[in-house]
C-alpha cells in the first residue's frame, strides 16, 4: 500500500490530466451515439459546448438592438429600466426603421387632452382601470371592473417557480392589477393580496374529482374560501400550442404540486386536447352559465384564433339565448410561455393582430361587442402596441413574458428545461434563491405603473381621456411598399364599436372596481 501511495505521489499533476483526457478519448471512440465525438475525440466536445452557448453569444455580442425574437434588446431594455424606475428614454431619435412592415403610427391631436385640477390623472397618473365591467351585461352576482388595464396573464405554479409567482402576486397587489393563475391551480403563492382570475384547462387542476373530471363542488368551495378570486377563465386553447394537450411528468410532481393540482404524487398527468365537461358550443355555454350561477363570478374563455365557424355558432347562440361568456381572452398564435413543438409555435393559429381582428369583426357584425370584455394577449406589453390593441377593440391586456422580464427573466429561452438561470421558470430551489421577492414585486408593480403612465400620456397626446376612446383612424400601420401606411380600419377592414365612457372619475367611483380600494374617493 505504501509503495502504491509513493508511486501515485510521484506522478506529476499534468499526467493526471493526460490520464483523464485519455479516458475521455477512449469513451468517445467506443460510444456510437454522437458522430462528431466519435470521429474527433475530446475536440468534438468543444463543438457541443459552443453550440450550447450560441444563443447567449449572439444575444450579447452579435445581434443588433432590433433584430432579436421574441423580444429584441430595446424592448427588453425598456421593460428592465421601467421595472427598476430607471431612465427609459432614448436620445438622438429612434433607431427603428419606421418604414418597416407593421410599424405603428399614433396620430396625435393638434391640442392634447387637458387634465383639469381634481381629475384622477392630476392625482395619480397611473390610474387606468378597465372601461367595462366584467359580468355587468349578464347580471352576474359579483361583477368586476379590473382596476388596471394591464394584468398578469396565465402562467401556472409549476411552470413558474414559487418565488416568481409570489413576486407577481405581490406586485399586482401594489399595482392594483389582477393575476391569472394559469391552469396549474390556485397555490398559496397566488394568495398575497392581489386580485386573482382563476384559470383552468382540460386537466381541471385544483377543481377536479378523483377521475380527473370537473367538480362543481370543488369550484364552489375554492371561490368561497378565496374571496380574492374575481373571475373564472376557461381555457379552450393557448397561443403556444392551440389544440394540443400536454403531459406533466410524474418526476416533476412534488407533494406540494400534487396537493394544489389534485393529482397523485409521482404519476404522469395528462391534459388532453379536449374538455370532458363539454364537447359542443351549446354545452360550453351551459357550462359557463352553470359556473357563473354556482359561484356568482363572471366567467370567460381564453383561446387562440383559427377557424371561425364555431365562434360564429357561439355568437348566434348568444344572440338567441342572451347567455354566454362575460369575457374573451384572445391569445396570439406566435406562442408564449408554454413549451411547444416548433411546428405548433410557428404555424398553428393566427398571430394576435389577425386572430383578434377576425374575431372582433365577427362579434361586431352580430352586435355583441357591448356584452363582452375583450382581453388581448400577445406581446402587447408596450404602450404603443397597447394603443393599437385598444383601437382595435380590446378592453384590457394580459402580459406574460413581459411580466417575467420585469422580475428578472433574461430571455434565455430554456423555460422548458427546468434550468432557468434567473430562477423564474424552474423548480430548483438553489436557482430560485436569487429572487428577492419584495424587490421583484416592486419591480413588477413599477413596470405596470410606468406602462400605464406612458399609455395615459399617449392617450392624452391623441386627444383622448381613456384608451378605450381610441378609434381605428387614430392608428396607422405600414402594410406594403405601394401604400406604406394605412389606418387600422383599412388594414383590418372594420371599425371598432364605441365603448360607453362617461369619464375617468366615473370609473374611479365604480363600486365594482378591483384592486386597492383606497384608490377610490
Amino acid at each position: 500500500m505504501d509503495t502504491l501511495t509513493s508511486i501515485l505521489s510521484n506522478i506529476p499533476w499534468w499526467a493526471y490530466i493526460l490520464i483523464v483526457l485519455a479516458l475521455v478519448a477512449l469513451r468517445d471512440i467506443i460510444q456510437k451515439k454522437h458522430t462528431i465525438s466519435h470521429n474527433f475525440p475530446i475536440v468534438g466536445h468543444l463543438r457541443y459546448w459552443l453550440e450550447s452557448i450560441g444563443p447567449e453569444m449572439r444575444q450579447y455580442f452579435v445581434a443588433n438592438n432590433r433584430e432579436e425574437l421574441p423580444f429584441n434588446r430595446i424592448e427588453r431594455g425598456w421593460i428592465y429600466a421601467s421595472a427598476k424606475k430607471e431612465n427609459n428614454y432614448e436620445g438622438f431619435g429612434t433607431d427603428r426603421d419606421i418604414f418597416e412592415h407593421q410599424h405603428i403610427f399614433i396620430n396625435n391631436a393638434m391640442m392634447p387632452y387637458k387634465v383639469e385640477k381634481g381629475h384622477p390623472h392630476a392625482i395619480d397618473k397611473t390610474f387606468l382601470p378597465c372601461a367595462k365591467v366584467i359580468g355587468a351585461y349578464n347580471k352576474r352576482k359579483k361583477p368586476y371592473r379590473p382596476a388596471s388595464i394591464i394584468n398578469v396573464s396565465a402562467m401556472s405554479f409549476g411552470s413558474l417557480s414559487a418565488k416568481a409567482i409570489e413576486s407577481l402576486n405581490k406586485g399586482v397587489a401594489i399595482a392594483d392589477a389582477y393575476h391569472n393563475t394559469g391552469e396549474g391551480g390556485l397555490s398559496p403563492y397566488h394568495s398575497n393580496g392581489g386580485d386573482v382570475v382563476f384559470h383552468f384547462g382540460t386537466g381541471y387542476f385544483g377543481v377536479r374529482d378523483e377521475n380527473g373530471n370537473f367538480s362543481m363542488e370543488k369550484m364552489k368551495k375554492l371561490v368561497e374560501e378565496n374571496p380574492f378570486i374575481k373571475a373564472i377563465e376557461v381555457k379552450l386553447s393557448q397561443g403556444a400550442k392551440p389544440g394540443k394537450g400536454g403531459v406533466l411528468p410524474g418526476k416533476k410532481i412534488t407533494k406540494e404540486i400534487a396537493s394544489i393540482r389534485g393529482v397523485e404524487i409521482g404519476k404522469d398527468v395528462l391534459s388532453p386536447p379536449n374538455h370532458s365537461a363539454f364537447s359542443t358550443v351549446p354545452e360550453m355555454v351551459d357550462f359557463i352559465e352553470a359556473i357563473a350561477e354556482a359561484t356568482g363570478l363572471p366567467v370567460g374563455i381564453k383561446a387562440a384564433i383559427g377557424k371561425l365557424e364555431q365562434w360564429e355558432e357561439l355568437a348566434d347562440l348568444m344572440l338567441k339565448t342572451g347567455k354566454g361568456p362575460d369575457f374573451i381572452a384572445v391569445d396570439g398564435g406566435e406562442g408564449g410561455t408554454g413549451a411547444a413543438p416548433p411546428s405548433f409555435a410557428d404555424h398553428v393559429s393566427l398571430p394576435w393582430v389577425y386572430g383578434f381582428s377576425d374575431l372582433y369583426k365577427l362579434f361586431k357584425h352580430k352586435g355583441l361587442t357591448e356584452r363582452i370584455v375583450f382581453i388581448g394577449s400577445g406581446k402587447l406589453g408596450f404602450p404603443a402596441k397597447a394603443a393599437m390593441a385598444f383601437a382595435m377593440g380590446v378592453d384590457c391586456i394580459n402580459v406574460a413574458r413581459e411580466a417575467m422580464m420585469s422580475i428578472g427573466c433574461i430571455q434565455a429561452q430554456i423555460c422548458h428545461t427546468n434550468r432557468c438561470p434567473a430562477g423564474v421558470a424552474t423548480q430548483k430551489k438553489w436557482l430560485q434563491n436569487g429572487i428577492n421577492v419584495p424587490l421583484k414585486s416592486e419591480r413588477l408593480a413599477q413596470y405596470f405603473k410606468t406602462f400605464k403612465k406612458e399609455l395615459v400620456e399617449i392617450t392624452h397626446a391623441a386627444g383622448h381621456e381613456h384608451p378605450c376612446q381610441f378609434s381605428m383612424s387614430d392608428i396607422e400601420m405600414n402594410v406594403d411598399d405601394h401604400n406604406l401606411s394605412k389606418e387600422l380600419s383599412r388594414t383590418y377592414m372594420y371599425e371598432k364599436d364605441p365603448i360607453p365612457f362617461s369619464g375617468m372619475q366615473a370609473l374611479k367611483d365604480c363600486v365594482y372596481l378591483g384592486g386597492n380600494k383606497t384608490t377610490k374617493s
